[in-house]
Protein backbone atom coordinates (compact mmCIF):
# COMPACT_ATOMS: atom_id res chain seq x y z
CA UNK A 1 0.00 0.00 0.00
CA UNK A 2 1.24 3.36 -0.73
CA UNK A 3 1.21 4.80 2.71
CA UNK A 4 1.32 2.29 5.45
CA UNK A 5 3.43 -0.78 4.47
CA UNK A 6 5.81 0.04 2.12
CA UNK A 7 5.86 3.74 1.03
CA UNK A 8 7.22 2.22 -1.68
CA UNK A 9 7.96 5.29 -4.37
CA UNK A 10 11.57 7.38 -3.45
CA UNK A 11 9.29 10.07 -2.18
CA UNK A 12 7.11 8.00 0.06
CA UNK A 13 10.03 6.58 2.10
CA UNK A 14 10.31 8.22 5.56
CA UNK A 15 8.86 5.82 8.00
CA UNK A 16 6.06 7.26 9.95
CA UNK A 17 5.77 6.11 13.75
CA UNK A 18 2.23 7.32 14.88
CA UNK A 19 1.69 3.41 16.26
CA UNK A 20 4.19 3.53 18.69
CA UNK A 21 2.44 3.56 22.19
CA UNK A 22 0.08 0.87 20.91
CA UNK A 23 3.34 -0.94 20.08
CA UNK A 24 5.06 -1.03 22.66
CA UNK A 25 1.95 -2.03 24.32
CA UNK A 26 2.41 -5.59 22.56
CA UNK A 27 6.10 -5.88 22.41
CA UNK A 28 5.43 -9.97 22.25
CA UNK A 29 4.16 -9.66 19.17
CA UNK A 30 7.53 -9.25 17.84
CA UNK A 31 8.96 -12.59 18.79
CA UNK A 32 5.22 -14.25 17.59
CA UNK A 33 5.80 -13.17 14.56
CA UNK A 34 9.52 -14.76 14.21
CA UNK A 35 8.16 -17.63 15.33
CA UNK A 36 5.38 -17.34 12.48
CA UNK A 37 8.45 -16.55 10.20
CA UNK A 38 10.17 -19.82 11.16
CA UNK A 39 8.13 -22.01 11.01
CA UNK A 40 7.01 -21.06 7.58
CA UNK A 41 10.67 -21.59 6.08
CA UNK A 42 10.88 -24.92 8.14
CA UNK A 43 7.60 -25.74 6.64
CA UNK A 44 6.32 -26.81 9.93
CA UNK A 45 2.42 -26.08 9.36
CA UNK A 46 1.20 -24.59 12.61
CA UNK A 47 -2.03 -25.31 12.24
CA UNK A 48 -2.38 -28.39 10.17
CA UNK A 49 -4.74 -30.80 12.25
CA UNK A 50 -6.88 -28.20 13.34
CA UNK A 51 -10.36 -29.01 13.06
CA UNK A 52 -12.05 -27.25 10.00
CA UNK A 53 -13.92 -25.02 12.18
CA UNK A 54 -11.42 -23.16 14.55
CA UNK A 55 -8.85 -20.97 13.03
CA UNK A 56 -5.24 -20.26 13.66
CA UNK A 57 -5.71 -18.70 16.49
CA UNK A 58 -7.98 -21.13 17.95
CA UNK A 59 -10.73 -19.18 18.82
CA UNK A 60 -14.25 -19.84 16.65
CA UNK A 61 -14.72 -19.36 13.25
CA UNK A 62 -16.58 -15.97 12.14
CA UNK A 63 -20.65 -15.59 12.58
CA UNK A 64 -22.45 -15.58 9.65
CA UNK A 65 -23.10 -11.41 8.52
CA UNK A 66 -25.23 -11.98 6.04
CA UNK A 67 -28.54 -10.77 7.37
CA UNK A 68 -31.57 -8.64 6.07
CA UNK A 69 -32.61 -8.34 2.12
CA UNK A 70 -30.40 -6.97 -0.65
CA UNK A 71 -31.24 -3.54 -2.22
CA UNK A 72 -33.79 -4.07 -4.81
CA UNK A 73 -34.42 -1.32 -8.03
CA UNK A 74 -32.45 0.62 -10.30
CA UNK A 75 -29.42 1.65 -7.78
CA UNK A 76 -29.26 -1.81 -6.18
CA UNK A 77 -25.28 -2.92 -6.45
CA UNK A 78 -24.68 -6.04 -8.23
CA UNK A 79 -23.27 -9.55 -7.28
CA UNK A 80 -20.06 -8.16 -7.34
CA UNK A 81 -20.61 -4.40 -5.59
CA UNK A 82 -20.96 -2.23 -8.29
CA UNK A 83 -23.13 0.90 -7.69
CA UNK A 84 -25.04 1.31 -10.61
CA UNK A 85 -26.29 4.94 -9.67
CA UNK A 86 -22.96 6.36 -8.02
CA UNK A 87 -20.01 5.31 -6.23
CA UNK A 88 -18.57 4.27 -2.90
CA UNK A 89 -17.27 6.28 -0.01
CA UNK A 90 -14.57 4.60 1.62
CA UNK A 91 -11.69 4.89 3.69
CA UNK A 92 -8.26 3.83 5.27
CA UNK A 93 -7.85 4.98 9.01
CA UNK A 94 -5.14 4.01 10.68
CA UNK A 95 -5.54 1.96 14.19
CA UNK A 96 -6.12 3.83 17.51
CA UNK A 97 -3.15 4.51 19.66
CA UNK A 98 -5.04 1.93 22.17
CA UNK A 99 -4.79 -0.57 19.04
CA UNK A 100 -8.60 -0.61 18.07
CA UNK A 101 -9.94 -0.12 14.52
CA UNK A 102 -13.02 0.59 15.72
CA UNK A 103 -12.57 2.79 17.92
CA UNK A 104 -10.88 4.69 14.98
CA UNK A 105 -13.11 4.41 12.07
CA UNK A 106 -16.22 5.63 14.54
CA UNK A 107 -13.61 8.49 15.54
CA UNK A 108 -13.16 9.45 11.95
CA UNK A 109 -16.76 8.68 10.81
CA UNK A 110 -17.43 11.18 13.82
CA UNK A 111 -15.28 13.94 12.33
CA UNK A 112 -16.67 13.64 8.39
CA UNK A 113 -20.49 13.89 9.68
CA UNK A 114 -21.16 10.14 7.76
CA UNK A 115 -20.70 6.89 8.28
CA UNK A 116 -18.68 5.34 5.80
CA UNK A 117 -19.57 2.72 2.86
CA UNK A 118 -16.72 0.62 2.48
CA UNK A 119 -13.51 0.26 5.11
CA UNK A 120 -10.46 -0.95 4.05
CA UNK A 121 -7.39 -2.46 6.30
CA UNK A 122 -4.09 -4.70 5.32
CA UNK A 123 -3.40 -8.12 6.83
CA UNK A 124 0.21 -10.01 6.51
CA UNK A 125 0.55 -13.56 6.05
CA UNK A 126 1.29 -14.41 9.57
CA UNK A 127 -2.04 -16.36 10.52
CA UNK A 128 -1.21 -13.85 14.23
CA UNK A 129 -4.30 -12.77 15.55
CA UNK A 130 -3.36 -8.74 15.20
CA UNK A 131 -2.11 -8.22 11.33
CA UNK A 132 -2.63 -12.39 9.76
CA UNK A 133 -6.03 -13.35 10.86
CA UNK A 134 -8.62 -11.71 8.08
CA UNK A 135 -11.70 -10.55 9.49
CA UNK A 136 -11.08 -9.86 13.21
CA UNK A 137 -13.42 -9.10 15.43
CA UNK A 138 -13.41 -5.41 14.98
CA UNK A 139 -13.50 -5.69 11.33
CA UNK A 140 -16.60 -8.26 11.57
CA UNK A 141 -17.99 -5.54 13.86
CA UNK A 142 -17.50 -2.69 11.32
CA UNK A 143 -18.81 -4.65 8.64
CA UNK A 144 -22.10 -4.98 10.62
CA UNK A 145 -23.21 -1.73 8.49
CA UNK A 146 -20.10 -1.38 6.31
CA UNK A 147 -18.45 -2.81 3.18
CA UNK A 148 -15.05 -4.17 4.03
CA UNK A 149 -11.78 -4.20 1.71
CA UNK A 150 -9.42 -6.58 3.23
CA UNK A 151 -5.25 -6.34 1.67
CA UNK A 152 -3.46 -9.49 2.16
CA UNK A 153 0.01 -9.50 2.09
CA UNK A 154 1.91 -11.98 0.85
CA UNK A 155 4.41 -11.03 3.36
CA UNK A 156 5.36 -12.15 6.92
CA UNK A 157 5.86 -8.69 8.74
CA UNK A 158 8.58 -8.34 11.73
CA UNK A 159 6.23 -5.66 13.79
CA UNK A 160 2.88 -5.02 14.61
CA UNK A 161 0.85 -3.57 11.71
CA UNK A 162 4.31 -3.56 9.48
CA UNK A 163 5.26 -0.62 11.78
CA UNK A 164 8.97 -0.60 10.16
CA UNK A 165 8.41 -1.65 7.02
CA UNK A 166 10.30 -4.97 7.38
CA UNK A 167 9.09 -8.54 6.45
CA UNK A 168 9.71 -11.96 5.05
CA UNK A 169 8.64 -12.24 1.03
CA UNK A 170 6.65 -15.83 1.04
CA UNK A 171 7.25 -15.50 -2.50
CA UNK A 172 4.84 -15.52 -5.53
CA UNK A 173 6.36 -19.04 -6.75
CA UNK A 174 5.90 -20.33 -3.49
CA UNK A 175 1.94 -19.07 -3.20
CA UNK A 176 1.15 -20.10 -7.19
CA UNK A 177 2.74 -23.86 -5.62
CA UNK A 178 0.02 -23.82 -2.91
CA UNK A 179 3.02 -24.61 -0.61
CA UNK A 180 1.16 -22.38 2.25
CA UNK A 181 -2.39 -23.27 1.77
CA UNK A 182 -2.94 -25.45 4.61
CA UNK A 183 -0.81 -23.52 7.51
CA UNK A 184 -1.78 -20.24 5.86
CA UNK A 185 -4.33 -19.49 2.83
CA UNK A 186 -7.14 -22.20 3.84
CA UNK A 187 -7.83 -21.16 7.63
CA UNK A 188 -8.14 -17.78 6.53
CA UNK A 189 -10.36 -18.94 3.38
CA UNK A 190 -12.48 -20.83 5.59
CA UNK A 191 -12.99 -17.80 8.08
CA UNK A 192 -14.18 -15.61 4.81
CA UNK A 193 -16.63 -18.24 3.95
CA UNK A 194 -18.10 -18.21 6.80
CA UNK A 195 -18.72 -14.36 7.25
CA UNK A 196 -20.82 -15.13 4.72
CA UNK A 197 -21.29 -11.50 3.60
CA UNK A 198 -19.19 -10.35 0.26
CA UNK A 199 -16.01 -8.50 0.86
CA UNK A 200 -13.66 -6.87 -1.20
CA UNK A 201 -10.26 -8.53 -1.21
CA UNK A 202 -7.29 -7.34 -2.82
CA UNK A 203 -3.78 -9.62 -3.37
CA UNK A 204 -0.47 -7.82 -3.09
CA UNK A 205 -2.16 -4.01 -3.59
CA UNK A 206 0.40 -1.85 -5.74
CA UNK A 207 1.60 -5.25 -7.11
CA UNK A 208 4.10 -3.70 -9.42
CA UNK A 209 6.21 -2.33 -7.15
CA UNK A 210 6.17 -5.41 -5.49
CA UNK A 211 8.74 -7.12 -8.25
CA UNK A 212 11.89 -5.06 -6.96
CA UNK A 213 11.54 -6.24 -3.60
CA UNK A 214 11.94 -9.81 -4.49
CA UNK A 215 8.40 -11.12 -4.28
CA UNK A 216 8.75 -12.72 -7.62
CA UNK A 217 7.93 -11.87 -11.74
CA UNK A 218 4.81 -10.95 -13.48
CA UNK A 219 4.59 -14.44 -14.76
CA UNK A 220 4.30 -15.74 -10.81
CA UNK A 221 2.21 -13.14 -9.71
CA UNK A 222 -0.19 -14.13 -11.95
CA UNK A 223 0.31 -18.17 -11.29
CA UNK A 224 -0.08 -16.94 -7.63
CA UNK A 225 -3.34 -14.94 -7.90
CA UNK A 226 -5.08 -16.97 -9.76
CA UNK A 227 -4.13 -20.14 -7.72
CA UNK A 228 -5.67 -18.42 -4.80
CA UNK A 229 -8.83 -17.34 -6.73
CA UNK A 230 -9.10 -20.95 -7.48
CA UNK A 231 -8.63 -22.22 -3.74
CA UNK A 232 -11.20 -19.84 -2.80
CA UNK A 233 -13.60 -21.48 -5.15
CA UNK A 234 -12.66 -24.56 -4.62
CA UNK A 235 -13.08 -24.10 -0.58
CA UNK A 236 -16.35 -22.58 -1.01
CA UNK A 237 -15.74 -19.07 -0.08
CA UNK A 238 -18.03 -17.35 -3.22
CA UNK A 239 -18.43 -14.19 -1.16
CA UNK A 240 -15.27 -12.52 -2.18
CA UNK A 241 -15.53 -10.05 -4.67
CA UNK A 242 -11.56 -9.99 -6.22
CA UNK A 243 -9.83 -6.61 -6.61
CA UNK A 244 -6.34 -6.39 -8.83
CA UNK A 245 -4.58 -3.08 -7.09
CA UNK A 246 -1.52 -1.44 -9.05
CA UNK A 247 -0.49 1.68 -8.01
CA UNK A 248 -1.38 3.64 -11.16
CA UNK A 249 2.43 5.07 -11.53
CA UNK A 250 2.90 5.13 -15.47
CA UNK A 251 6.34 4.69 -15.37
CA UNK A 252 5.25 0.76 -14.73
CA UNK A 253 3.04 0.68 -17.57
CA UNK A 254 5.08 -2.48 -18.59
CA UNK A 255 5.14 -4.20 -15.94
CA UNK A 256 1.43 -3.19 -14.40
CA UNK A 257 0.14 -4.67 -18.35
CA UNK A 258 1.96 -7.65 -17.68
CA UNK A 259 0.95 -8.40 -14.08
CA UNK A 260 -3.18 -8.57 -15.26
CA UNK A 261 -4.51 -12.19 -14.36
CA UNK A 262 -6.95 -11.53 -16.75
CA UNK A 263 -10.96 -10.50 -16.39
CA UNK A 264 -12.53 -13.77 -15.52
CA UNK A 265 -10.27 -13.37 -12.36
CA UNK A 266 -10.83 -9.99 -11.99
CA UNK A 267 -14.02 -8.37 -10.94
CA UNK A 268 -12.81 -4.89 -9.90
CA UNK A 269 -9.33 -3.22 -11.24
CA UNK A 270 -7.79 -0.61 -8.71
CA UNK A 271 -5.16 2.32 -8.43
CA UNK A 272 -3.39 4.55 -5.80
CA UNK A 273 -2.75 7.86 -7.20
CA UNK A 274 -2.61 11.18 -5.38
CA UNK A 275 -1.49 14.79 -5.52
CA UNK A 276 1.57 15.08 -3.34
CA UNK A 277 2.38 18.67 -4.15
CA UNK A 278 4.82 20.02 -2.05
CA UNK A 279 5.67 16.72 -0.57
CA UNK A 280 7.20 16.16 -3.71
CA UNK A 281 8.69 19.36 -3.75
CA UNK A 282 7.13 20.79 -6.71
CA UNK A 283 4.73 23.56 -7.78
CA UNK A 284 2.92 21.36 -10.02
CA UNK A 285 -0.37 21.07 -8.32
CA UNK A 286 -3.00 18.37 -9.65
CA UNK A 287 -6.44 18.70 -8.82
CA UNK A 288 -8.58 16.05 -8.11
CA UNK A 289 -9.83 14.97 -11.79
CA UNK A 290 -5.98 15.69 -13.16
CA UNK A 291 -4.04 13.41 -10.31
CA UNK A 292 -6.24 11.03 -11.22
CA UNK A 293 -7.55 10.47 -15.04
CA UNK A 294 -4.04 9.78 -16.84
CA UNK A 295 -4.03 6.55 -14.91
CA UNK A 296 -7.25 5.45 -15.03
CA UNK A 297 -7.11 6.04 -19.10
CA UNK A 298 -4.50 4.09 -19.50
CA UNK A 299 -5.53 1.11 -17.42
CA UNK A 300 -8.93 1.18 -19.29
CA UNK A 301 -7.53 1.24 -23.09
CA UNK A 302 -4.29 -0.62 -21.86
CA UNK A 303 -5.54 -3.50 -19.58
CA UNK A 304 -9.21 -3.86 -18.99
CA UNK A 305 -12.10 -1.53 -20.14
CA UNK A 306 -14.63 -3.99 -18.62
CA UNK A 307 -14.20 -3.72 -15.28
CA UNK A 308 -15.07 -0.93 -12.75
CA UNK A 309 -12.74 0.80 -11.20
CA UNK A 310 -11.74 1.69 -8.04
CA UNK A 311 -9.13 4.55 -6.33
CA UNK A 312 -8.21 1.80 -3.53
CA UNK A 313 -6.41 5.08 -2.48
CA UNK A 314 -6.81 8.55 -2.97
CA UNK A 315 -5.56 12.15 -1.25
CA UNK A 316 -3.99 15.99 -1.89
CA UNK A 317 -1.20 17.30 0.52
CA UNK A 318 -2.35 20.85 2.07
CA UNK A 319 -0.76 23.95 0.24
CA UNK A 320 0.99 25.90 3.18
CA UNK A 321 0.35 29.29 0.91
CA UNK A 322 -2.91 28.49 0.11
CA UNK A 323 -5.16 26.76 2.66
CA UNK A 324 -8.26 26.93 0.79
CA UNK A 325 -6.89 24.76 -2.03
CA UNK A 326 -7.06 21.26 -0.19
CA UNK A 327 -10.59 22.31 0.46
CA UNK A 328 -11.95 22.97 -3.00
CA UNK A 329 -10.08 19.64 -4.11
CA UNK A 330 -12.07 17.32 -1.72
CA UNK A 331 -15.17 19.94 -2.68
CA UNK A 332 -14.60 19.47 -6.71
CA UNK A 333 -14.71 15.32 -6.58
CA UNK A 334 -18.24 15.09 -6.78
CA UNK A 335 -18.69 16.60 -10.66
CA UNK A 336 -14.91 15.45 -11.82
CA UNK A 337 -15.42 11.60 -10.76
CA UNK A 338 -18.45 11.79 -13.30
CA UNK A 339 -15.99 12.33 -15.83
CA UNK A 340 -13.99 9.04 -14.78
CA UNK A 341 -17.66 7.00 -15.07
CA UNK A 342 -16.09 3.63 -14.30
CA UNK A 343 -14.40 5.00 -11.06
CA UNK A 344 -17.44 3.02 -8.61
CA UNK A 345 -15.54 3.54 -5.38
CA UNK A 346 -13.75 6.19 -3.62
CA UNK A 347 -10.93 5.16 -0.76
CA UNK A 348 -9.79 8.16 0.96
CA UNK A 349 -5.89 7.78 2.64
CA UNK A 350 -6.35 9.42 5.86
CA UNK A 351 -2.83 8.84 6.74
CA UNK A 352 0.82 11.24 6.65
CA UNK A 353 3.46 9.85 4.37
CA UNK A 354 6.10 11.35 6.50
CA UNK A 355 6.13 13.16 9.40
CA UNK A 356 6.69 16.47 7.58
CA UNK A 357 3.88 18.95 7.77
CA UNK A 358 3.10 18.99 3.74
CA UNK A 359 3.08 15.58 3.52
CA UNK A 360 -0.39 15.44 6.12
CA UNK A 361 -2.75 13.55 4.00
CA UNK A 362 -5.21 13.38 6.31
CA UNK A 363 -8.43 15.43 6.65
CA UNK A 364 -8.88 15.32 10.59
CA UNK A 365 -9.44 18.75 11.01
CA UNK A 366 -9.18 22.41 8.91
CA UNK A 367 -9.33 22.71 5.54
CA UNK A 368 -9.12 19.66 4.35
CA UNK A 369 -11.90 18.02 6.16
CA UNK A 370 -14.07 20.70 5.74
CA UNK A 371 -13.99 20.16 1.87
CA UNK A 372 -14.32 15.90 2.34
CA UNK A 373 -17.19 16.55 4.97
CA UNK A 374 -18.89 18.26 1.86
CA UNK A 375 -18.08 16.07 -0.58
CA UNK A 376 -19.74 13.12 1.41
CA UNK A 377 -22.65 14.58 1.63
CA UNK A 378 -23.54 14.50 -2.45
CA UNK A 379 -25.77 12.03 -3.51
CA UNK A 380 -23.64 10.62 -5.33
CA UNK A 381 -21.87 8.72 -2.64
CA UNK A 382 -25.07 8.01 -0.85
CA UNK A 383 -25.73 4.48 -2.24
CA UNK A 384 -27.60 1.65 -0.57
CA UNK A 385 -25.03 -0.68 1.31
CA UNK A 386 -25.86 -4.14 1.22
CA UNK A 387 -26.36 -6.27 4.07
CA UNK A 388 -25.13 -9.74 2.84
Amino acid sequence: MTGLHRLREPHKRSRWRGLREAVRARRGYTAVVLVTVAALLTGLGFWAGRPDDMDPSGQGLPGNAASGELPTGPCAPTDTLVPPCGAWWGAYVPYAANGSLKDAVLGFEERIGRRLDLVYNYHDMSGTELDGQLLTPDEQELGEDRLLMLAWESTVWTEPHHENWTETQLGWKNIASGKYDEEIVDPQIRRLKAYGKRVFLSFDQETDARIKEGAGTPEEFVAAYRHLHDRFRELGADNVVWVWTVSGYLGSAKEMKALYPGDEYVDWIAMDQYNYYGCHDTTDWKDFLRSQRPSYEWLRANVTDDKPVMLAEFATAPDADDPGRQRDWYTEIPGAVKKLPEVKALVHWNRPTSEKPECDLTVNAGPGLEGYREAGRDEYFRQPVPPR
